[in-house]
């Protein structure tokens, strides 16, 4: 039989032993931290304790990811894929251009960086009767790749769920839904490709 398993939020306001305990866990890790500190001088661990503050961030960016960064959190993540914030900035300009150029041939913009925990869509808009859901691609030179090989069969999937969602949430799902891929680059940010993709 398996245990009975109950979930409170504010356990630890509500409950002493959990109150307990999370002053133990927080009392460890910050012990953990200082630990490690001598271990990695150049991150500051004994400061910011593993929390995203801006000094940690600058640490990541000048002397990359240490073997106890733990991989899944976000912005460790963003760092093993090379993004920065310049990048991420590039990657916003480039929507923008997207966004600006879908208006001018009749789109309405319903949506900017829509999300779930599962899926995220970069530019949700409707023309006449469809609603087109537009990925954005940048890169800063095309000599290798314009973007458009990024969409592989996992991230077509992730496409088609993110579409499913939004129209499911806005009680679209008997419209007409296009997935489509913009690839923009360089530094004047030029539109190079746009294909609707079903």
């Amino acid at each position: 039989m398996a245990p009975y398993v109950q979930v409170l939020a504010k356990a630890d306001l509500l409950v002493p032993e959990v109150s307990a305990a999370s002053i133990i866990a927080k009392v460890a890790r910050d012990r953990y931290m200082k630990d490690i500190a001598k271990k990695y001088p150049f991150y500051g661990f004994e400061k910011h304790v593993g929390y995203g503050t801006a000094a940690h961030k600058a640490a990541i960016e000048k002397y990359g990811v240490c073997p106890e960064h733990r991989k899944s959190f976000k912005p460790i993540a963003e760092a093993l894929d090379g993004k920065t914030e310049k990048a991420t900035r590039s990657g916003d300009i480039a929507e923008q251009k997207v966004a600006d150029f879908l208006r001018k041939n009749g789109h309405a913009i319903l949506a900017r960086n829509w999300r779930t925990k599962y899926c995220e869509i970069d530019i949700v808009s409707q023309k006449d009767d469809v609603f087109y859901f537009t990925e954005v691609k940048y890169r800063r030179n095309t000599r290798n790749s314009d973007g458009l090989d990024a969409i592989t069969r996992r991230k077509l999937s992730k496409m088609q769920l993110g579409a499913m969602s939004f129209a499911q949430e806005n009680g679209l799902q008997h419209n007409t839904l296009r997935l489509a891929v913009a690839a923009v680059s360089g530094d004047n940010y030029q539109i190079t490709n746009l294909i609707v993709l079903q």
